[in-house]
């Protein structure tokens, strides 16, 4: 083969490495199989068929062709199986992506491609640290200079790396020695005459492993990138929730410390409710609960306001879609809203007043409202609230947590007129009860807060 031509193949095996790589990890079930350090026996030859396959169809192609060397990458492919899925999985892939090399004669491609299958996978054995392996570079200065200075503190001499690094020329000179012995029982890509492209065919062969194993590895750091987005997110939003059970007790205690001089009776009545609203709160740790449960919840805590208040200060009007209540929504989300109602509107009214609450489902909304018709709000009070945190710390709480769960699609808005009362909207997507929160929900909010 003429160097030109020669050249022209080793960039377009390069090509091929990356598109194909580039195509296999486009696939869940593929990343899912790749991305793990223990896989039974089933899962390993499901990974053995995804990257057997298309090398196959690059070896027939090959066959069929003849001049067209690129589509061949059998070799690197063998290495790269034996390396990422380990002995294994190694000599049975190369076995398997060798078949149409045997049956056009190349007898010699098959007990080579397992060899490099067997040695790959012993050398991801050998792997003290499973990153080197996803951070192998072609560039063997780089490995170099990495067992320089981590000789300098601590002397080791073995860097996997460079052991790989070895291996893949290694064993592609025997594949050389194969073929200059035993012209017809493999295929190789050779230039005896020209050094310097000799030794370009022996970096297209590193590089093209290289190439693979990058695209696989950055993949692999978007997975985990989004993984510890989502576990943050997970945690800011129980950080947010855990903030609400302290100050709801605290509210709620001080209501029932009230009564206890002059009508123990009913304080051990509303103790009994907040112990069961307790129970309730410690029992669930979800972070999303049908709304007939919150309603549920809310009514116990609105037996100890109207206690405190007095039936005649403190109304209640429920006016609920029964479509809405099995629509799930953030666990305690309307007790900060109804207690703010209570505290800010209706407190300061001598004569007491009325909460309503509305649930509806609206083009494929929920819409939560809580109504009340107590002192409400001036512009120059609005304005200071605009950020939430002037309505308390209740208040605020929600807005971020809404902001933590749905991102842009939930939004939570104000309406107060000074001397009529204030209302509170909230519209929230829809997720049905019965699919509770979908799987990989914090995942999906990371990916769209982006």
């Amino acid at each position: 083969m003429e160097p030109r031509l020669i050249l022209v193949n080793l960039l377009i095996k390069l090509g091929v490495a990356a598109a194909v790589s580039s195509s296999l990890v486009r696939s869940k079930e593929f990343k899912s199989l790749l991305f793990r350090e223990e896989r039974t026996f089933r899962q390993k030859v499901y990974l053995v068929l995804w990257f057997s396959i298309p090398i196959m169809i690059g070896v027939w192609i090959r066959i069929v062709q003849g001049s067209f060397a690129a589509s061949d990458i059998s070799f690197e492919t063998a290495l790269l199986l034996g390396v990422m899925g380990g002995r294994w999985a190694g000599c049975l892939g190369a076995a398997l992506l060798s078949v149409p090399a045997l049956l056009h004669g190349e007898w010699a491609a098959m007990p080579f491609h397992v060899l490099c299958g067997f040695l790959a996978g012993q050398l991801r054995a050998m792997a003290v640290d499973k990153d080197d392996i996803w951070s192998f570079s072609p560039f063997i200065d780089q490995g170099i200079f990495r067992l320089i200075r981590r000789n300098l503190p601590r002397p080791r001499l073995f860097d996997w790396q460079i052991m790989f690094f070895t291996t893949i020329v290694g064993l592609r000179l025997v594949q050389s020695e194969l073929n200059r012995f035993f012209p017809k029982s493999i295929f190789s890509i050779e230039s005896p005459d020209n050094f310097w492209v000799w030794g370009l065919i022996y970096a297209a062969t590193v590089a093209a492993i290289g190439i693979e194993i990058k695209v696989f590895n950055s993949v692999r750091i978007q997975i985990k990138l989004e993984e510890q987005e989502r576990l943050l997110l997970h945690a800011r939003m129980e950080a947010l929730q855990n903030q609400i059970n302290p100050h709801f007790l605290f509210n709620t205690l001080n209501s029932i410390s009230s009564l206890v001089r002059f009508d123990p009776d009913t304080a051990r009545e509303m103790i009994f409710k907040l112990a069961t609203i307790l129970r309730r709160l410690l029992s669930s740790g979800e972070a999303f609960a049908p709304l007939r449960e919150e309603f549920e919840f809310i009514d116990n805590y609105l037996d100890i306001e109207v206690v405190r208040f007095g039936t005649e200060k403190l109304h209640v009007v429920k006016e609920l879609d029964p479509a809405s209540l099995d629509v799930v929504v953030p666990s305690m989300l309307l007790q900060p809203l109804i207690e703010n109602s209570i505290k800010h509107g209706l407190a300061p009214k001598i004569e007491g007043g009325s909460i309503f609450l509305r649930s509806r489902v609206v083009n494929s909304r929920l819409i939560i409202e809580v109504e009340d018709d107590g002192v409400g709000m001036g512009s120059a009070q609005l304005d200071e609230s605009s950020s939430w945190s002037g309505m308390g710390i209740g208040m605020a709480n929600i807005s971020e947590r809404l902001q933590v769960l749905y991102g842009d699609t939930a939004r939570m808005t104000i309406d107060s007129h000074e001397g009529r009362g204030t209302l509170v909207r909230i519209r929230l997507p829809l997720i049905e009860a019965a699919s509770s929160v979908p799987e990989g929900f914090y995942a999906e909010r990371s990916s769209t807060r982006r």
